[in-house]
């Protein structure tokens, strides 16, 4: 055999046996990408930094949104549900910032792994709304390229998108900025109002004020049409929902409410039962 033709037959057979080899892994690669749990986008967990492990319970649980309460002491933000609770080492960056920080160059770009839609941040602010919330757009600064950004106009996605709730003193400085790393959770009483969805792109409220239905008997039909004219006038907008205080102990009245806020659309379905509201999500193929 001529050694031009011996070149080229085995010039043949290395793509032929690349090409064994490199199909298998391929269809593997697939394979897992399909199998992959998806995330739970409208999963939210409520005073998520009292589990065991804050942030990363919720996340091992595909949860999509969670929430952070904070204090302003001096300059550090002290993650707490009351201020008899307050740790100097619970900070909003030791177990939110840094570790989703991390966590998103390990995904090279997305919190959950293969899926760039943004984590929502729900930072409830406990101690005076204006002056907490400057200081929390300072420790923002500091993770570049993190965060979702308004900036002169336009909204720039990012790996996180962090929701300023609590205390209402927060809207005066944030709606003087410029360019900001974080978004304003409204009321009902903003739906429909001149703030767009690039100010408010979360409205929520408390369930037990606006419907008397707790998930015992039938969902009255005019509460029904009610919660339904909310979550479309707010989608309309291009804003999502959330109710908090809705019931949260396992049984059948909380999944008769769940399975309705997932039929009328609701985007954020709030709980601290982690596991509890996963498989719940699991078997609703709307979620």
């Amino acid at each position: 055999m001529a050694l031009t033709t011996r070149r080229r037959a085995l010039t043949t057979l290395g793509a032929a046996l690349a090409g064994s080899v490199a199909l298998p892994t391929a269809q593997a690669l697939a394979g897992e990408q399909r199998h992959r749990p998806r995330p739970l986008w409208r999963a939210h967990a409520h005073n998520d930094y009292e589990h065991p492990r804050p942030l990363l319970d919720a996340l091992d649980h595909r949860f999509g949104s969670v929430e952070a309460d904070i204090f302003l002491v001096g300059d550090q933000l002290l993650v707490a549900h009351d201020p008899e609770d307050l740790d100097p080492s619970r900070t909003l960056e030791s177990l939110y910032l840094d570790p989703l920080a991390a966590r998103v160059r390990a995904h090279h770009g997305s919190v959950h792994r293969g899926d760039r839609r943004p984590l929502q941040l729900l930072v409830d602010l406990k101690t005076e709304g204006a002056s907490t919330y400057l200081e929390l757009d300072r420790h923002l600064r500091r993770y570049r390229g993190l965060f979702t950004t308004y900036a002169h106009g336009r909204v720039l996605p990012g790996p996180v998108t962090v929701v300023v709730s609590g205390d209402r003193a927060a809207r005066v400085p944030m709606e003087a900025q410029r360019v900001r790393r974080a978004f304003y959770d409204g009321r009902l009483a903003d739906l429909g109002g001149p703030a767009p969805a690039a100010f408010i792109p979360l409205i929520s409220d408390n369930w037990t004020l606006n419907f008397t239905w707790r998930g015992a008997g039938a969902f009255p039909d005019a509460e029904r049409r009610k919660l339904r004219g909310i979550v479309d006038g707010a989608h309309a907008r291009g804003q999502r929902v959330r109710f908090w205080a809705t019931p949260d102990q396992p049984g059948p009245e909380r999944d008769a409410l769940w399975a309705e806020l997932v039929a009328a659309d609701v985007d954020h379905l709030n709980t601290d039962d982690l596991a509890g509201l996963e498989s719940f999500l699991d078997s609703h193929r709307r979620a």
